[in-house]
């Protein structure tokens, strides 16, 4: 059943899928480095930016603080801001990471404001970022654990925080608060998130240590930096398993950190074929090449320890298992619950419409692969990643068919089905 949504997209079966990409800069990597600058010294350009909605959640809630922040294509130039404004409400959008960076960021500036967002970002939790900024002393206010959430000003003082689930937005709102505390704030993790936050923080002169899942700051004046943004390999992820499934496929300056790059431990675990060239280093941020071939897959088992870097790429990976032969098993992925739609529920039932079988289970999946499948009409739930999925299942199909509500893919892919249509024109069509 189709549900949400009134922008359906037909997308065609294809026998062979084949091309090289360039692919939109990386959305966490973007978050950050626009709303660090806009809090540093200095002024920074920040090349390759991602302009999707997400980003531009940020920008407007920086500018609405007070910062300049011009913009041409995906460049931006950000001025940064001495004073923020105070006694402000932030439209986040659609956008998490907006949403809970900012909470941190609004705290550590002594900051009075409302952020709000969508019905969709109204529903996902916040009192995970409440309650470990209240260890610093910080005056932050949800709604029954949700947005709006309120922060007021309040004196800062260091404290050690020990998350109970990996995540990258709830450390980085913990350390954007760190800097400006009085005294030392310690982050424990219990497994290791993405780390684009304290790589930057290190690259902008913030008093930061990191040792494995331990990551320290202290009191700290940072320095605005330019960012040359490396391809987000979230995105690049839904070519380089298109290329697996149907074909071959080159994914250009991929960003390579090694907390982002759970993808291919999966790809090395189903036994898909790739390779990494031309790797190279720009701004503190490993990147590379990605080249992807058709590979025969089999079943995986995945648990909460290899979660957290290829937690927005797990939709995609159970869609390669429900390709693979044999039974696959996820577990430890209760985050997935908790995003734009629950993750877990809406893969079960995108895989079920495009003719697979997955099973939910409390925190994950048990995915029955059949090596292909039928393909046919299913929903994104107004769900980004859920949407770019269904597209790349649906290309490797039988049939094809239509994703109602596919235009959500602009929320961190803004050209993914130009890209996927362009690709498409050199591609042979299946049945």
């Amino acid at each position: 059943m189709l549900l949400n949504g009134s922008d359906a997209r037909r997308i065609r079966s294809q026998a062979r899928f084949e091309g090289e990409f360039e692919l939109p800069g990386d959305k966490s990597i973007t978050h950050r480095a626009i709303m660090l600058n806009a809090g540093a010294e200095g002024t920074a350009t920040i090349a390759h930016a991602l302009m999707g909605g997400d980003c531009l959640s940020t920008c407007q809630c920086m500018r609405a603080l007070g910062a300049e922040i011009d913009i041409d294509g995906d460049t931006l130039c950000v001025h940064g801001t001495p004073r923020f404004r105070t006694g402000v409400n932030l439209n986040c959008g659609n956008s998490g990471t907006t949403m809970r960076l900012l909470t941190g960021f609004c705290a550590g500036k002594g900051i009075e404001a409302e952020l709000f967002g969508d019905e969709s970002l109204s529903a996902r939790p916040m009192a995970r970022v409440a309650s470990p900024l209240s260890l610093l002393g910080a005056d932050v206010r949800t709604t029954d654990g949700h947005a709006p959430v309120y922060v007021m000003p309040a004196p800062l003082h260091g404290a050690e925080v020990r998350l109970s689930v990996a995540s990258a937005q709830v450390k980085s709102a913990v350390l954007l608060a760190g800097i400006s505390a009085e005294g030392r704030t310690v982050v424990v993790e219990p497994q290791k998130a993405r780390d684009h936050t304290e790589r930057l923080l290190a690259a902008m002169g913030a008093d930061i240590r990191t040792d494995g899942n331990r990551t320290e700051v202290g009191k700290s004046r940072l320095r605005a930096v330019d960012v040359c943004v490396p391809s987000d390999i979230s995105s690049a992820a839904y070519f380089m398993a298109l290329g697996a499934l149907r074909g071959r496929t080159l994914c250009k300056n991929v960003g390579l950190n090694p907390t982002r790059t759970g993808i291919l431990t999966a790809f090395d675990r189903l036994g898909v074929k790739y390779s990494v060239l031309n790797r190279r280093v720009s701004g503190g941020e490993e990147t590379g090449d990605i080249l992807v071939e058709k590979s025969p897959m089999q079943g995986i088992v995945l648990t909460a320890e290899d979660v957290p870097s290829m937690i927005d790429e797990l939709p995609l990976v159970a869609l390669l298992c429900a390709y693979a032969d044999g039974e696959s098993r996820i577990s430890g992925a209760g985050e997935l619950r908790v995003k734009e739609s629950d993750r877990i529920r809406t893969v079960c039932e995108l895989i079920a419409a495009l003719g697979g079988i997955c099973i939910e289970t409390e925190d994950g999946f048990i995915i029955r692969g059949k090596k292909s499948l039928p393909g046919g009409d299913v929903d994104s739930y107004l769900d980004h990643r859920i949407a770019m999925t269904a597209a790349v299942g649906l290309t490797a199909s039988e049939k094809g068919g239509n994703i109602r509500g596919a235009g959500c893919c602009a929320i961190s892919f803004p050209g993914f089905f130009r890209m996927l249509e362009g690709a498409e024109k050199g591609a042979g069509e299946g049945a």
